[in-house]
């Protein structure tokens, strides 16, 4: 009879030492989950894009956030996925994700699907301070972090290295197109979509063409952004590349009324005697060659228009109110087809 109490009493104090280790080793476990589901880094509000491919699994997703830097340890992100029922259900798409935030908010995004986007659109000839005020006007960004991310902000594209620091670095490379974003993109990430494009645009045979006309891209944009704003006719763009491009070959100054524009800050439409006489790098009417850097950005049919351009002995053009142009040899024609369109 004693025998059995003592076994009786042995067995109950086994049952309790196995039901305090369980309870503690669950407390544990719930503490380790507890601290490896928390930010990696609190406070940092910098985002980074993560994009999940279709059909990645939970551990490929875990993975991903950890070289990401988002997460401390995949393995507990498969886990609380598998205790919490959300395995197989993350969406693939593309996420703006920060290391400030819990695991259980990065969850929720990718259970969500796609973040909030809205578009915008940047129209050919749009220079760095009308691209500012579109953005502006919608709410996408802070006009001086955006300044500030056109002259210093770090972009990995082969272009913009060698570009000179200064408000006016990334004038003529962010591609006019219609951008679809994140809500909560930032500047640089807005900027450097826009960059992207342009160097999906770019390709290898402009860069050839460029080459085999012993052309640097700078020549290439700066000549197209001003082909961009003097333009309205397709036809019109590869003639007027080739007027400029002879008036380069022979020495004489492009007296573009486009960079003069660029100079005032306005499109205004008729330039005054005055205006042609402001002292600054961009006034081509007083300044041989080029101007630093372009004026705009330039769609692809100006690019296309300046490494192809049409072969002429044209020096003269002007517009005929139109929309188009007419072309001259000489000034007197010149002046002739002046009287005729616009005195």
């Amino acid at each position: 009879m004693i025998r059995i109490k003592v076994k009786r009493r042995f067995i109950a104090f086994i049952l309790v030492l196995v039901l305090m280790i369980l309870l503690l080793s669950g407390m544990l476990f719930m503490n380790w989950l507890g601290k490896g589901s928390g930010p990696i880094d609190p406070g940092n509000e910098e985002t980074v894009l993560v994009t999940v491919p279709r059909g990645t699994s939970t551990n490929g997703i875990g993975e991903l956030l950890e070289s990401h830097g988002l997460i401390s340890d995949a393995f507990v992100f498969r886990l609380k996925s598998k205790l919490e029922g959300y395995d197989g259900k993350f969406r693939a798409g593309e996420y703006y994700l920060s290391p400030g935030m819990s695991m259980d908010q990065i969850i929720e995004h990718l259970l969500a699907g796609r973040d909030s986007t809205t578009r915008f659109t940047i129209p050919e000839g749009y220079d760095l301070r009308r691209t500012a005020d579109a953005l502006e006007a919608q709410g996408l960004i802070d006009r001086e972090t955006f300044f500030k991310e056109i002259e210093k902000g770090e972009f990995d594209y082969w272009f913009v290295e060698g570009l000179e620091e200064g408000e006016n670095r990334l004038e003529g490379y962010l591609y006019p197109e219609t951008y679809e974003i994140f809500v909560n993109a930032t500047e640089k990430e807005i900027i450097g979509k826009m960059l992207s494009q342009f160097n999906t645009v770019f390709t290898e045979e402009h860069i050839k063409r460029m080459q085999e006309l012993e052309l640097s891209l700078k020549e290439v944009m700066i000549l197209a952004s001003i082909v961009e704003r003097e333009a309205v006719v397709s036809e019109d763009r590869p003639i007027i590349a080739g007027v400029f491009q002879h008036r380069l070959r022979i020495g004489m100054p492009l007296q573009s009324c486009a960079t003069v524009q660029y100079i005032l800050g306005e499109q205004k439409p008729v330039l005054s005697i005055a205006d042609t006489q402001i002292k600054s790098p961009y006034n081509t009417y007083l300044n041989a060659g080029l101007p630093p850097t372009p004026i705009c950005s330039p769609g692809i049919e100006s690019i296309n228009a300046v490494l192809w351009p049409e072969e002429t002995d044209y020096l003269y053009f002007l517009a005929k109110g139109d929309g188009s142009h007419v072309f001259s040899v000489t000034y007197e024609e010149h002046l002739r087809n002046k009287a005729i369109y616009i005195d």
